[in-house]
């Protein structure tokens, strides 16, 4: 089980806690949550490394990441507005690695039931 620590946040936001949702669920690798929130035409932008396109393409990804394990999620924050939210954290693996994180998303409506894009940006903290 992974270990989910969260700042305080407002609470009532449905956009927050589906960001929160998919997060845990990225952490946890699970695939059928997440690739129940996202469209047909999902494009995953992961910058620096490559770009995902549609689903099928999208979930075989996500199936190849769940070999590496999470040990702590830490989500800094959440914001949301219209269209759009991003989350700020980092994640601790199994193997010791830690890494900070930045996803922007893009909703494909206003009500935020589910994610046309998707950018990523990872930095790895290396340890001093």
């Amino acid at each position: 089980m992974v270990k989910v620590s969260m700042d305080a946040d407002c609470g009532n936001s449905p956009k927050v806690a589906f960001l929160k949702t998919l997060n845990i669920a990225f952490a946890e690798g699970n695939v059928a949550l997440i690739s129940d929130s996202v469209t047909e035409n999902i494009v995953w932008n992961m910058i620096g490394d490559k770009s995902i396109e549609g689903k099928p393409d999208f979930v075989k990804t996500l199936e190849a990441m769940k070999a590496t394990k999470t040990k702590e999620l830490v989500l800094k924050s959440i914001v949301t507005h219209g269209k759009e939210g991003a989350t700020n954290g980092e994640m601790i693996l199994e193997n010791g690695e830690k890494y900070a994180f930045c996803d922007v998303y893009e909703f494909s409506n206003a009500k935020g039931s589910a994610i046309k894009t998707i950018t990523s940006y990872v930095i790895e903290i290396k340890s001093k």
